[in-house]
Parts: structure tokens; C-alpha cells; sequence
């Protein structure tokens, strides 16, 4: 057996390379375009943080939400370091696992740093004095649209400020472009639509303290009579979201409604030649004068309280939400409007898009920002929104005599399965 004299095992521990510095790893769970952009942010954020490693891991919504859900009933069993979740269901998480989401204070998300978000991406993540997640996308609702299939038809679509404006342009657009519908909604399985006319007249399932239901106000009213009158004229038709993605890759729709972060899936999807072909624009109003401009999906990146990476996770998560090269990265690739009020000012902003014959898409879309009304979902708005999407269907049916008792009956519904008053 050999034997090494101590000057021999020094001299053996001098040469030896040093043991490399262990890395942190953190893992991330999204979806779609939104966990594509954040996985583009990335390469940025380890230039300045090269010690720390980053897993995205790209899930679908449906499944990102419901293992979120699962592992929080559980004590956060299996949660990732990271999630992504919706603005307007966070509250649920809120309200069922307080203790699910870290606060985000602690970690230097100060009451500065918070400034440089708007409030209404605020709302749902605010916990008294705790923030338990940092804005990160919005959602404002815009029109895409085929020019060509405009340009057919003679329709300025600059001119189409109504909903009005829009059924009749509408009627000249699908006569002038055969097989193609004006637009579709997601009327079996969501109220999209719904929501987004509901929000631009300052209507929404809830009062903005949560505290009563006013789905059957009139805002609401308006716009489920706009929804029914467009689908019975054939103008919108149904189809859930990979339908409507494979509908405007298929050129068989003239427009899309959503909220601006469709553009990434828009340009992920379509084929290339249509590149130059879509147009953005503002979404029509009830009446002259409207605000056109609404807020639908829209998410945050929470930390797990139970993650033994807190800092890093926070690092990353100050990193691509709290800067602009973080935001303006996944606005470039895929879309994503920030939430960051400094990243509207970037030049980016104003920079042609080649996609949309050069546009400047992105300061019709964020000049818009300021002018949306919030929407409160409270842990109900899972509920609320089941009731809602079974409603418009009943509605468009002929089921009710008016969209004012439509959403009266939808009002007590959701009251019976809530416990909250409706708002007189």
C-alpha cells in the first residue's frame, strides 16, 4: 500500500484544478409563445448572471394550471421555482393558498419597483402589504386584419370605429372574398369576446372591489347584444383557439379580435407568404366616443414559496419582467406587450414591423395601455365566466327575450354559486 507524505499530497492539491463553483438552477413552468419568449430572455439574463441556470419548460395552459392548483392544495408539493399564471385567476390563488406564492417584498419588490407597473396589472397580485407576483404581459385587445381581403372589398379599415361600422364592412368583406368569414369567437368554450366588449364599456362580471356581480349592467348588456346580432348574421362563427389559429393560417377569416400578445402565435403559425398581408387596428366601440381599448388575458411569474432558490428565481424574474431589455426581448420575438411602463418608451416601440407592411403596430397597441378600465375576477371568475359562456350561447339561441334578462338569470346564477350580492 503507498503512502504519501504530506508535502506529497499538498503538491498533488496544488496541482489539481480547482473544483468547479456549483450553479444554481431554477426551472420555470409556461406555455406557449409566453414560455418561448421567456426562454428568448434567457441568453440576457445569464450575461449578467452566469452562474445561475434557467429550465423552461413549456406546458399548456390547461396543464400549467391545474398542476399549479394540484401542488398547491398539496403544500406546494411539485411546484417549479417559477409559474406562470393569468392575471385574472391569480386571485383564486389569493384566496384558496395564501401561502402558495411567495411574497415578492421581501425579495425587493418595493413599493418603487411596483411603480413601474400599471395598477390594474396590480390588482389581482396585491395581498394587503404582500405582492405574491410580478406583472408581466397585458393584454390589449386590438383588431388583426387581412388587408388584402379589406382592399378586395373597397373598406378602409381605419374607417370601422363601431360595431356598427364593423357589421357592415363585414357584410362587403365577405362578399367580395367567398369562403371567407369575417371572424370567429370562442363560443363554446369561452366568452372572449364577451369580456373584451364588456371591459371596453366599463362593464365586468364583478364591482372593482369584488364585492358584488354586475355582469347584467349595462355595458355588459351592449355587448352581449353585439355578440349575439354578429353571430346570427353568420358574421363571427365558432372556434376555439387552435381553430381560429388554423383558420387565419388557412386564409379563411379576414379578422382576429384579441389582445395583442396573439401577434407572436399569429407569426408562429401562419404560413410565410402572408407576411405584409395583416394589419392591426383598434377594436371597434358601441358608440362613437368609446374608449376602444380593453384588456383580455394578461399573466405574471409567481415564485413557490417553497423554492430553496428564492433569490435567483427573483434575480430572473427582475431580470426579464422588471427591465426593459428583459420586456422589449419578448416583444421583439413573440409579441409579449409589457407591463413595464419604461419599456413603452423604448425604440423599439416605434420601429416598422415588417409583418404588417411595416406598421408601427406596437404604438397602436401600447397607446391604448392607459385607457383600459380594470377588471376584477375574484376567486369566482372560474364560476362567473361557466355561467356566462352557457348564457351567450342560450342567448344566441333565442333561449331569452333580451340580452338584459340573459345576463339578469346569469346574475343570479352566479350569486346562488357565489354568495355575493348583485350590484343594484
Amino acid at each position: 500500500m503507498k503512502r504519501f507524505t504530506a508535502s506529497v499530497v499538498a503538491a498533488i492539491s496544488l496541482a489539481a484544478p480547482a473544483a468547479a463553483t456549483a450553479e444554481t438552477e431554477i426551472t420555470v413552468w409556461g406555455w406557449g409563445v409566453a414560455a418561448k419568449a421567456l426562454d428568448a430572455t434567457v441568453a440576457g439574463f445569464n450575461a449578467e448572471n452566469p452562474d445561475i441556470k434557467v429550465t423552461v419548460e413549456n406546458l399548456g395552459y390547461s396543464q400549467v394550471k391545474s398542476r399549479v392548483l394540484a401542488a398547491c392544495a398539496a403544500g406546494g408539493t411539485g411546484l417549479p421555482d417559477v409559474f406562470q399564471f393569468q392575471n385574472i385567476e391569480m386571485e383564486l390563488i389569493k384566496a384558496q393558498f395564501p401561502d402558495c406564492a411567495t411574497d415578492l417584498v421581501p425579495l425587493g419588490f418595493d413599493a418603487d419597483k411596483q411603480a413601474g407597473f400599471p395598477d390594474f396589472k396590480l390588482t389581482a397580485l396585491r395581498d394587503g402589504e404582500r405582492v405574491i407576483g410580478m406583472p408581466w404581459d397585458t393584454g390589449p385587445a386590438v383588431l388583426f386584419y387581412r388587408r388584402d381581403f379589406y382592399k378586395n372589398a373597397g373598406v378602409d379599415p381605419e374607417s370601422v370605429v363601431t360595431w356598427e361600422d364593423f357589421h357592415a364592412a363585414g357584410k362587403k368583406i365577405m362578399e367580395a372574398n367567398p369562403g371567407v368569414t369575417m371572424s370567429n369567437d370562442n363560443l363554446n368554450g369561452g366568452a372572449e369576446w364577451f369580456r373584451m366588449i364588456a371591459n371596453e364599456q366599463g362593464c365586468g362580471y364583478f364591482s372593482e372591489d369584488g364585492e358584488s356581480i354586475t355582469v347584467n349592467q349595462p355595458g355588459c348588456v351592449a355587448a352581449l347584444e353585439v355578440l349575439g346580432r354578429m353571430v346570427n348574421d353568420g358574421l363571427v362563427t365558432a372556434g376555439d383557439f387552435s381553430e381560429r389559429v388554423q383558420n387565419a393560417g388557412a386564409g379563411v377569416v379576414a379578422t382576429a379580435m384579441n389582445g395583442a400578445w396573439f401577434d407572436g402565435t399569429l407569426r408562429d403559425n401562419v404560413p410565410a407568404e402572408q407576411a405584409g398581408l395583416w394589419g392591426v387596428t383598434l377594436m371597434p366601440t358601441v358608440a362613437e366616443g368609446g374608449s376602444r381599448a380593453a384588456n383580455v388575458g394578461g399573466s405574471l411569474l409567481a415564485i413557490a414559496d417553497n423554492s430553496d432558490q428564492k433569490d435567483a428565481a427573483y434575480k430572473y424574474l427582475a431580470y426579464t419582467l422588471g427591465t426593459n431589455e428583459g420586456q422589449i426581448t419578448m416583444l421583439r420575438e413573440y409579441g409579449l406587450v409589457p407591463s413595464l411602463l419604461s419599456a413603452l418608451e423604448d425604440p423599439f416601440v416605434k420601429e416598422p414591423h415588417p409583418f404588417y407592411a411595416d406598421q408601427t403596430v406596437w404604438e397602436t397597441v401600447l397607446g391604448r395601455l392607459d385607457k383600459i378600465k380594470p377588471a376584477t375576477g375574484t376567486p369566482f371568475f372560474g364560476d362567473a365566466d361557466q355561467v356566462i359562456q352557457a348564457t351567450q350561447i342560450a342567448y344566441i339561441k333565442g333561449e331569452h327575450e333580451s340580452a338584459q334578462s340573459a345576463l339578469d338569470d346569469a346574475a343570479k346564477q352566479i350569486s346562488f354559486a357565489t354568495g355575493l350580492p348583485i350590484a343594484k
